[in-house]
C-alpha cells in the first residue's frame, strides 16, 4: 500500500508517549512527520489565530508532504483549525488540521447532543476556532488545563522551559479529573472530542471515567490513512 498521512508538527522538546500524536509508535499505517521550525506552542496556543508568516510555513509543509506522496495530513496542535481553510486550499489532498473538526460529526452521531471538549488551554479555545471548524460554540461545554502545574510545564512553556521528564500517571489523573468536570457541568453530554493532540494517550482512561465515547486526533489520522484510500 502506497501512501502515508503526513503530520505538520510543531516545534516542540516534551517527550511524546505512544498515543501521542508525535510518535510513530501510535500508528498502524504509515506516517510522515514534518516540523515546522518556530512554530513554538506560544506562537499557536492562542485566541487569535497564528499570523501569516507561521501560517505560510505550515502551508509550506503541507506542500511539501503532499509532493513526497501523502495522502492527507493533519498537524499536532488542535489550535491550528483556525489555518483548516488555507491548509485545506494549498493542497490536493485532504487535511483535518484540528480534531475540532470531528465535531460535527460526532454532534450528528450523538442525536445533536451537547460535545464536551476537553482542551489544552480553555482560554484560548474562541468561538471563532469552534466556527472555523464547523462547531456551534452553543452547543459545546469546554474545560481546559491550564490551571495545573504540572501541564503548564509539559505542555503550555515556550519549548526552551517545556519539561523533558514527566510523571504519566500525574498528567493522567488531572487529565481524568477534568473529564469528570465536564460531565458535571452538564449530564446530557453525548461525547468528549480531545482538542489537544497530547490527550489520546489518555483517551480510555477518559472512557472509563466518563463512560462517553471519546473522539481525538488519532481518530482523524485513521480516517485519512493510505488503507481508506482507494486501491
Amino acid at each position: 500500500m502506497s501512501g502515508f498521512v503526513g503530520i505538520l508538527m510543531m516545534d516542540t522538546a516534551f517527550p511524546r508517549i505512544v498515543g501521542d500524536v508525535g510518535n510513530s509508535a501510535t500508528y498502524d499505517f504509515p506516517v510522515r512527520f514534518h516540523v515546522i521550525e518556530g512554530a513554538d506552542v506560544t506562537r499557536v496556543v492562542r485566541a487569535d489565530p497564528p499570523d501569516a508568516a507561521l501560517v505560510q510555513k505550515f502551508i509550506d509543509g503541507a506542500r511539501m508532504l503532499e509532493e513526497e506522496g501523502a495522502c492527507g495530513i493533519i498537524t499536532s496542535c488542535g489550535f491550528l483549525g483556525h489555518a483548516q481553510n488555507e491548509l485545506a486550499a494549498a493542497v490536493g489532498i485532504p487535511v483535518m488540521a484540528s480534531a475540532l473538526s470531528l465535531g460535527p460529526m460526532v454532534h450528528a452521531m450523538t442525536s445533536g447532543r451537547a460535545i464536551g471538549i476537553l482542551t489544552a488551554d480553555s482560554r484560548a479555545l474562541t468561538p471563532a476556532l469552534l466556527k472555523a471548524c464547523g462547531i456551534d460554540p452553543e452547543q459545546v461545554q469546554i474545560e481546559g488545563l491550564e490551571e495545573e502545574e504540572a501541564w503548564q510545564r509539559l505542555i503550555l512553556a515556550p519549548k526552551e522551559e517545556q519539561a523533558r521528564t514527566y510523571d504519566v500517571d500525574e498528567i493522567g489523573r488531572i487529565v481524568e479529573i477534568a473529564a469528570r468536570r465536564l460531565i458535571v457541568a452538564d449530564s446530557q453530554i453525548g461525547a468528549i472530542l480531545l482538542e489537544c493532540t497530547n490527550l489520546p494517550p489518555y483517551a480510555a482512561r477518559i472512557q472509563r471515567a466518563t463512560r462517553l465515547p471519546v473522539f481525538h486526533i488519532l481518530h482523524a489520522a485513521a480516517l485519512l490513512s493510505p488503507t481508506l484510500s482507494p486501491q
